[in-house]
């Protein structure tokens, strides 16, 4: 469990990435969640974004996510979801009060 200090410093880093992830008409089915947890071992911190035509509210995206992933939920704004997970073997972001 993350610190609120900590999902503000997480959230400060997202504001510079891209999303990697967008969840269309095909919703979330296995290969994707897949795909989001090999990403989230890489880079530690993802961001993904809900399309219309997906037919899910952002919200929604995230919480099944993190359900299924067993990460961080760090942000949902808009479309836009942000999700952290420390990584086992790529170590990358430090969080402040470890």
């Amino acid at each position: 469990m993350i610190t609120t200090k900590q999902r503000a410093y997480l959230r400060s880093l997202a504001n510079k990435i891209d999303s990697i992830f967008q969840i269309g008409k095909g919703g979330i089915e296995a290969p994707f969640i897949k795909q989001v947890e090999d990403a989230l071992e890489k880079r530690e911190l993802v961001k993904i974004t809900v399309l219309e035509n997906s037919g899910m509210d952002p919200r929604d995206a995230h919480d099944h996510l993190v359900g299924a992933l067993g990460c961080e939920g760090v942000q949902v704004i808009g479309s836009k979801i942000v999700l952290y997970k420390e990584s086992r073997n790529n170590k990358k972001i430090e969080l402040p009060g470890k």
